[in-house]
């Protein structure tokens, strides 16, 4: 039936697309009254509506929501901005699913407010500004590290940005989603004195600095000055991005020379690395090392035995993020602020009193 209608309306040719002007012929309607339909303008009665929609069912036509958004000077469409490893975000997806978590916390807020999103990493800025305007975005969420010329561009656009994870100081221009890591280097470091371990190590993502890494950097030194213990260099091994496979090669080296008894990492997938390295090697945990890991993730909580981390919950961080960029986008003069979300010591079985040998 419908073929048939597709072949009178376009006089035989089956392959040519079905148009605006089809839907308005069959439907005995002007090509106006079927784009009020599509773009939601109440100028047509229900009845009217009605026949439209049954139309575009009939004839299985696709509107063309880009030229759509175009002339709305809206596309419903936030995108999500993300740190390339290399030239990809294949590592970021395959071996971390701390940005899963958070991607799914933008997916419901975007689902359920009638927003699509979209992702890329972070490039050149020409290609960046490029991208933005071939997808006609309605505003940008930026995942961590944004650099200041990606910025200036971004101000071209006039569109808002929503910054999650960022310590550069013209981010407070914007909306920026943190959590309090001084905190959480603090309370995963206090744990693991409280628990009577001298030896600790902390163990960033990467290198540390100003970021992420170094607030919670600054906690863990703050724990050991309220504990008495003297701060050494060799108490901070770093590693090179976060990874379970780099967590496995760090172990290794803990393994090896076992000088100490209590790890604090600055992501669980970096502890769920070390912790099979050390059951490969034979090393009981907590038995002889305490470990504590950062974020929370769901797979935490399965590993053998489950890990003691800090949480921070990464659905709701992304959660916020979209919700600030929908409410940013939607509404005039809103005025921008930094979300300090809280985090909080999960105890389970990683950690434990330490031993007397």
């Amino acid at each position: 039936m419908a073929s048939k209608l597709v072949n009178r309306l376009t006089g035989g040719k089956m392959n040519q697309k079905i148009t605006i002007r089809d839907v308005a012929k069959h439907a005995g309607v002007s090509p106006a009254t079927v784009s009020y339909v599509l773009n939601g303008i109440n100028k047509v009665s229900e009845e009217t509506k009605e026949r439209v929609l049954l139309s575009i069912n009939q004839l299985n036509y696709q509107p063309d929501f880009t030229a759509i958004s175009l002339s709305k000077r809206k596309s419903n469409m936030i995108g999500v901005i993300m740190p390339l490893i290399g030239d990809t975000l294949a590592p970021i997806f395959k071996e971390n699913p701390y940005f899963s978590e958070l991607l799914s916390g933008v997916e419901y807020i975007c689902r359920k407010n009638g927003y699509d999103f979209v992702i890329s990493g972070i490039s050149k800025s020409e290609e960046c500004k490029n991208w933005v305007m071939k997808r006609n975005l309605d505003g940008l969420i930026v995942l961590g590290k944004f650099p200041l010329n990606l910025s200036e561009e971004m101000k071209t656009l006039s569109i808002p940005l929503v910054f999650i994870d960022s310590f550069e100081n013209y981010v407070s221009q914007y909306h920026n989603i943190r959590i309090d890591d001084e905190l959480g280097g603090y309370l995963g470091t206090k744990h693991l004195i409280e628990l009577g371990h001298k030896n600790i190590c902390f163990i960033p993502n990467g290198k540390i600095d100003y970021a992420v890494d170094g607030q919670r950097f600054l906690g863990f030194k703050r724990a050991l000055a309220e504990g008495n213990l003297p701060f050494k260099d060799e108490m901070v091994i770093e590693g090179r991005y976060n990874s379970f496979e780099n967590g496995y090669l760090i172990g290794n080296e803990l393994v090896k020379n076992k000088r100490f008894t209590g790890i604090f990492t600055s992501s669980d997938i970096t502890a769920l690395g070390i912790m099979k390295s050390a059951n490969d090697h034979g090393v009981k945990i907590p038995d002889e090392i305490s470990i504590v890991g950062f974020d929370d993730l769901m797979i935490s909580r399965y590993s053998s035995p489950s890990l003691t981390t800090i949480r921070q919950d990464v659905f709701r961080k992304g959660a916020v993020a979209a919700e600030t960029a929908i409410h940013v986008i939607e509404n005039e003069d809103v005025k921008s602020e930094e979300i300090m979300l809280s985090v909080e010591l999960v105890v389970r079985g990683s950690t434990m009193k330490k031993q007397p040998f």
